[in-house]
């Protein structure tokens, strides 16, 4: 297993922890995308999540920081640097800190839904 499939595995986890009752879209390897039940007045599901190996890093999007950006108010400077944009945080080894920060983050997110 290579440094980004161990990276994929554990933040694959986290989602599916958090995101238990949500539809699993897709789940392959290197790939995971996690959509909400909830519809949007177009009638489509929303996005939770992905888990997605980068040619040069593990990506996790967590979608529900979009509306909820208080959620991501107390980062930790190591978390903050991991952060691209809004949603998105890339890892290229494993951090089982930061990974237990995103856990929470992670939980929290889920209680934002609908």
């Amino acid at each position: 297993m290579t440094v980004f499939e161990q990276v994929h595995a554990m933040l694959r986890a986290i989602m599916l922890a958090s995101a238990a009752d949500q539809s699993v879209t897709r789940d392959e390897p290197g790939d995971l995308i996690v959509r909400t039940n909830a519809m949007d007045e177009k009638g489509q599901s929303g996005w939770f999540g992905t888990v997605t190996i980068r040619k040069s890093y593990v990506a996790y999007h967590l979608m529900p920081l979009y509306d909820a950006p208080d959620l991501a108010a107390d980062l930790s400077p190591g978390l903050r640097k991991r952060r691209q944009g809004k949603t998105c945080f890339n890892f290229t080894r494993p951090d089982d800190a930061l990974f237990a920060e995103l856990a929470a983050l992670t939980a929290g997110a889920r209680g934002t839904l609908p």
